[in-house]
């Protein structure tokens, strides 16, 4: 059975790039963050059933703000800086840094975490220092393992098997791991269950698609 689509209203609301420019901290926001060559901007296109909501840059790294998307009033996605192949000066990677620590430290609308990783490269240092930060404040993180459509059905299952044997290791059973694909849709409807249910936009006994 599909999942009705709550993410569907999304919409842009504004750019932070610093503590004093965030929308006021109530309601819930879910963040995603990746590193830049992961397919976040896709992944959220995908979830929200949108085109375009979040640019699709042909040069990665160009998310350079928290960037908040509205799905219905105090109802956020919070797409974060990504990193990898963004070429800015230290100091303002430095800047981002110390912005997203407060971000995690002190956002009580946070109600989770989505860490967007290409399958055939998970767990990058990034990757663990952002799960880190949910797992700290006590939040919930859900690991999408994107671009599943380049690997066959038997290694998509074989590198998510690992990546949770990890995760489960490091963090208990606190992240949720799944495979994802953008271009194929795999893995839409779980993802967007999650989400919507960290927002509350469903109940959180809403069947789980398989």
């Amino acid at each position: 059975m599909a999942v009705s689509n709550y993410l569907n209203a999304a919409h842009y609301l504004l750019s932070a790039h610093n503590t004093r420019q965030l929308p006021p901290d109530e309601g819930f926001e879910v963040a995603f963050a990746g590193r830049s060559n992961a397919g976040k901007s896709s992944a959220l296109n995908a979830l929200a059933g949108h085109n375009a909501l979040a640019r699709v840059s042909k040069t990665p790294g160009r998310t350079q703000q928290l960037v908040f998307f509205e799905v219905k009033p105090q109802r956020c996605l919070v797409d974060l800086p990504g990193y990898g192949y963004a070429k800015v000066p230290m100091d303002l990677q430095a800047h981002w840094q110390a912005f997203i620590d407060q971000y995690f430290a002190s956002r009580q609308a946070l109600r989770g975490l989505v860490v967007v990783m290409d399958i055939r490269h998970p767990l990058k240092d990034y990757d663990r220092q952002m799960l880190g930060y949910a797992v700290q404040r006590g939040l919930p993180a859900h690991a999408l393992l994107t671009k599943a459509d380049k690997l066959g059905r038997g290694q998509q299952m074989q590198a998510m098997a690992a990546v949770k044997k990890e995760l489960h290791s490091a963090y208990g059973d606190s992240v949720g791991v799944q495979v994802f694909s953008s271009e194929s849709k795999l893995g839409v409807d779980q993802a967007r269950t999650v989400v919507q249910q960290w927002l509350e936009l469903m109940p959180a006994s809403a069947p789980q698609p398989v």
